[in-house]
């Protein structure tokens, strides 16, 4: 029988989306050009000590992506490594919240331990936060997280906003949005116990959901395709949509911006043009691997450029003597060359670590189309595309940046829409 909704992606959204379908009794035709599902959050090897494509950072108010793991048998408990959040430097100095209290009082308990701040970096701070609460921590659209950050000590923006900003938004702070920010933070921080969470992977991300979800679905009968790129999308003469000139009741693509906009150009041109036009930022990801080295936090701010994190994996329950430096919002620096730039995140990890300055180089993963550039004031292209026609993805229109729980949320939404219909 034909499908009642056929996907055409099988990234985290996509999968989200399939899931959500097959709950409410569809029949669900999944399609992704890839040899296996995951999108951009995969791993790049089999194995339990398998490399991803990135390293990914979740937090405890990511409740529909953990649900949807429970749902297809992937127990978040065991797959994700679980602490309260930890803004330190390699040398353990920064920001510490408490385990075991709710998240905004943990906040004045972080700031109040911070060994580098003054009174006046701690009473700004508290200023600031208590009129952002006021305003219901909203702010103007066309606001950066500059701009929200404006009048606070060099201090806390460096120490506080510009890692959460950047960790959140893949955005430099100074054209980073600060609405979709302040939403993460309003769920961090008013979401109740542990939504503040850090949550780290310590199995490959192929573990976390594509390969049980992929179980799950064809459990449930749906129809999954690999390693099958849709050409061409048109419309059916008598409704409906043509996709390499099979006849499907209702489309959603779950692809990529740059996918989505290449499909939709001969029948939605004006949806395509705005995909198009957005702005694509960069992660680099370099994998190395050293012998008895300890970082001070699974988790530790990196000083300087490229990168801006570097992860113990060891301490989370993963591959031994392994760690992973992740630099972000790099799509200015990638005419370097991926070659250039691991040699400069390794230069920078052995200044601050010297124990990794020796540390062998497993591999750099670069991906030049990681998220979109979350801006102030950006207008996303609407799941809604044409009469049975949607999309869905982390850039589509919604509340959150380009994240896992992004993905997620807007599959789930953009698969309920289009049944619907």
């Amino acid at each position: 029988m034909s499908p009642d909704l056929t996907i055409v992606g099988g990234g985290w959204a996509g999968i989200a989306a399939a899931v959500q379908a097959v709950q409410a009794g569809a029949r669900v035709r999944l399609l992704e050009m890839a040899p296996q599902l995951g999108g951009r959050a995969r791993s790049l090897s089999a194995g339990d000590d398998a490399l991803d494509s990135g390293h990914h950072i979740l937090i405890g108010a990511y409740r529909h992506t953990l649900d949807l793991m429970r749902l297809v048998g992937a127990d978040p408990q065991t797959l994700l490594w679980r602490g309260p959040l930890t803004l330190v430097d390699a040398q353990g100095r920064g920001l510490r919240w408490p385990a075991g209290r709710p998240a905004a009082l943990a906040l004045v308990q972080a700031v109040a331990g911070h060994p580098g701040w003054q009174l006046r970096e701690r009473l700004a701070l508290a200023r600031w936060g208590v009129g952002l609460l006021l305003r219901g921590l909203r702010c103007p659209r066309e606001w950066s997280v500059a701009r929200l950050c404006h009048g606070l000590p060099a201090a806390v923006r460096e120490d506080l906003f510009e890692p959460l900003c950047i960790a959140a938004l893949n955005t430099p702070i100074e054209q980073a949005s600060a609405s979709v920010f302040l939403r993460v933070l309003r769920d961090a921080l008013l979401g109740g116990p542990g939504a503040a969470d850090l949550l780290l992977p310590r199995r490959p991300l192929d573990q976390l959901l594509p390969e049980p979800a992929a179980r799950w679905l064809r459990a449930q009968r749906a129809q999954i395709e690999l390693g099958r790129r849709v050409q061409a999308l048109q419309a059916g003469e008598a409704g409906g949509w043509l996709l390499d000139g099979e006849p499907c009741t209702r489309v959603l693509l779950a692809c990529s911006a740059t996918e989505a906009a290449r499909l939709c150009a001969p029948v939605a041109p004006a949806w395509s043009a705005s995909t198009a036009a957005l702005q694509s930022e960069a992660i680099l990801t370099v994998y190395l691997e050293a012998d008895a080295v300890q970082l001070p936090a699974p988790m530790v701010a990196l000083r300087g450029a490229p990168a801006q994190f570097l992860f113990d994996l060891q301490a989370i329950g993963g591959t031994p003597g392994r760690f992973a430096a992740v630099g972000s919002a790099l799509a200015g620096r990638l005419p370097e060359g991926r070659a250039a730039l691991t040699d400069a995140v390794r230069a920078q990890v052995a200044a601050q670590v010297p124990g990794l300055g020796q540390a062998r180089l497993l591999r750099s993963h670069a991906d030049r189309r990681a998220t979109f550039a979350c801006t102030a004031n950006l207008q996303r292209p609407p799941s809604r595309i044409e009469p049975g026609l949607w999309a869905c993805g982390d850039y589509i229109e919604g509340p959150y940046p380009a994240t896992l729980e992004g993905a997620v949320r807007s599959g789930q939404q953009a698969a309920r829409s289009a049944l619907a219909q």
